[in-house]
């Protein structure tokens, strides 16, 4: 592990962090990726709450959906939150004050993305769900609850399943019918556009996107698709980099139009790409046994006794050690590349 990632994982190896929130709330929008529990009561195939996930987590098998924390785990530790921020499933009362995680695994921007898995909670819903927080708020603060949540870190990272669980699907979805990739970028940034219209008229004032990542790297698609002598699945990763490559003008476009509020763009291809990343972690094998329908850990099946060495827990997901790689330059940005125009921790500070 390279030494700089060796220092932010002994720095948040436990969860206690010093001194006062750098804001008032975190809020957490997402899929697979962020979730930490809302799908555990969903009727949906989209669920890790049992072990091998969490066995290095502090509550073990919660929902999260790799072996420790997330990468809005690590985010919230690093925005000085002593407490993980609560899944809307469960969050009542204070707790809500300190922010809600909405994130649901096989979520995405479209409604109909990921729900051949099942009941999932699609970005619409989850902003729904936001509305209902807004107004517990409203209750608790007793009506001063615009000054307040504009204060707070909003984080929205979906897309990946709009791809994974949707266009690359074709036997299930139309969309790679009806859509060149370059046609789909444009219908996915279009409704994303207005879905985060919303979230600034909920009262989001610091808003961090995130893009979407290397997809066709996944162990999963490249078991299902092949790699034609590629290093990962070229069309799947070129289609993100078309949805990325609107993404950014978006943010811009919103820092232009909303004078304030501030969004910025974590550059999540950027991060993978560069830097030291995940050189010399295993990526051409999952840390857990894997059912290869789903590309999630079978359950109860013993996992890699080596978590920090490899990449990928299951078929899709990240180990503990590669969120803390990918949260610490979210939120300290190593490269200019990483986050523009602000880094997590800048945004915190306007």
């Amino acid at each position: 592990m390279a030494i700089w990632l060796f220092l932010v994982a002994l720095n948040l190896s436990g969860r206690l962090v010093l001194g006062a929130p750098q804001i008032p709330c975190y809020f957490i929008f997402g899929d697979s990726l962020a979730d930490d529990g809302n799908n555990n009561n969903l009727l949906t195939l989209a669920k890790s709450n049992y072990p091998p996930y969490g066995i290095d987590f502090s509550d073990g098998a919660t929902g999260r959906f790799t072996n420790g924390r997330t990468i809005v785990d690590i985010i919230a530790q690093l925005l000085g939150f002593d407490k993980y921020i609560p899944p809307f499933a469960t969050a009542r009362g204070n707790d809500t004050l300190q922010g809600v995680n909405y994130a649901s695994g096989a979520a995405g921007i479209r409604d109909e993305s990921g729900q051949q898995q099942g009941d999932i909670i699609s970005l619409n819903r989850q902003l729904g769900n936001h509305l209902i927080t807004v107004s517990r708020v409203r209750e608790i603060l007793g009506g001063n609850e615009s000054a307040y949540l504009n204060k707070c870190i909003y984080t929205v990272g979906m897309g990946s399943n709009d791809y994974l669980n949707n266009y690359f699907m074709p036997n299930i979805y139309p969309t790679s019918s009806m859509y060149t990739p370059e046609q789909y970028a444009d219908v996915l940034i279009k409704q994303y556009k207005q879905q985060l219209k919303t979230l600034y008229g909920y009262g989001a004032r610091k808003v961090a996107v995130i893009g979407l990542g290397l997809l066709g790297c996944t162990p999963a698609e490249i078991s299902r698709f092949g790699t034609n002598g590629s290093a990962c699945v070229d069309k799947i990763n070129n289609a993100a980099v078309l949805f990325n490559n609107q993404l950014q003008p978006l943010v811009n476009e919103f820092n232009s139009n909303f004078s304030d509020a501030k969004f910025t763009y974590i550059n999540t291809f950027a991060i993978s790409t560069t830097g030291p990343g995940t050189a010399g972690l295993i990526s051409n094998a999952t840390c857990c046994k894997v059912d290869k329908e789903l590309g999630t850990c079978i359950p109860y099946e013993t996992p890699c006794s080596n978590r920090t060495i490899y990449v990928f827990y299951d078929g899709f997901h990240p180990t503990e050690t590669v969120n803390l790689g990918f949260a610490a330059r979210a939120y300290n940005a190593l490269l200019p590349s990483d986050a523009s125009p602000y880094d997590i921790r800048n945004l915190a500070m306007i």
